[in-house]
């Protein structure tokens, strides 16, 4: 609670074993009052980034800041055919239905089940993604620095061919 009482911004970079730690730095984030910014991502854009640094930023003061730019948001069989048409190879695709998924997860210890779950969310759900930005409490990257070029995920692939 000191260290969060001396900072304008607020990084959370912990991954999916971390995420009840950051409940708490989010209840103590509340608790403080002065954060100005609070950005939870393993990865950042540097650029989006450089601009936050300048946290009185009226478009993103006290506001979640999401990134999620339009052209990057597709599903993983959307990926999968990039992929195939990047590398020239077809990829055994396996379909599981949602219901088996389910019981998959019930049925498994943790920490198996925990990483299943959120494969489940992320994957079958789509919450990582389908969900509406409520202007009053967040704001997307690309709408607020619309001159920032964003890496597609076509482009980003060429990198691992």
């Amino acid at each position: 609670m000191k260290a969060i009482k001396q900072v304008d911004v607020v990084i959370s970079a912990e991954g999916h074993a971390l995420l009840p730690n950051q409940v708490k730095i989010i209840a103590a984030i509340k608790e403080a009052g002065n954060v100005k910014l609070f950005l939870t991502r393993k990865k950042t854009l540097v650029l989006i980034l450089s601009r936050l640094w300048n946290v009185d930023d009226p478009k993103s003061l006290k506001k979640i800041f999401c990134i999620r730019p339009p052209q990057n948001v597709i599903t993983l069989n959307e990926l999968t055919s990039l992929w195939e048409k990047k590398t020239g190879k077809n990829l055994e695709r396996i379909y599981v239905p949602e219901e088996q998924f389910l019981k998959n997860i019930q049925e498994a210890s943790f920490p198996l089940n925990a990483a299943l779950s959120i494969s489940h969310t992320a994957f079958v759900k789509g919450d990582h993604t389908n969900f509406e930005i409520d202007p009053s409490v967040g704001v997307e990257a690309s709408e607020v620095y619309p001159d920032v070029r964003y890496t597609p995920v076509n482009e980003i692939l060429y990198q691992y061919v």
